[in-house]
């Protein structure tokens, strides 16, 4: 997958993560943005493969 594609999909799962713990849904919103660092390339990327 291409970085770009990673880094957006991880800023979209933290941004929403963040209107979620506003909203009060503390759960849903840490998962997110639990999600969204594993998710980023910056982060431990689930998509990448380890040998």
């Amino acid at each position: 997958m291409n970085a770009t594609i990673l880094w957006i999909i991880a800023a979209i799962l933290v941004i929403v993560g963040i209107v979620q713990l506003f909203q009060e849904q503390i759960i849903l919103g840490i998962v997110l943005i639990a999600l969204g660092l594993l998710v980023g390339p910056g982060g431990v990327s689930i998509f990448s493969r380890r040998h």
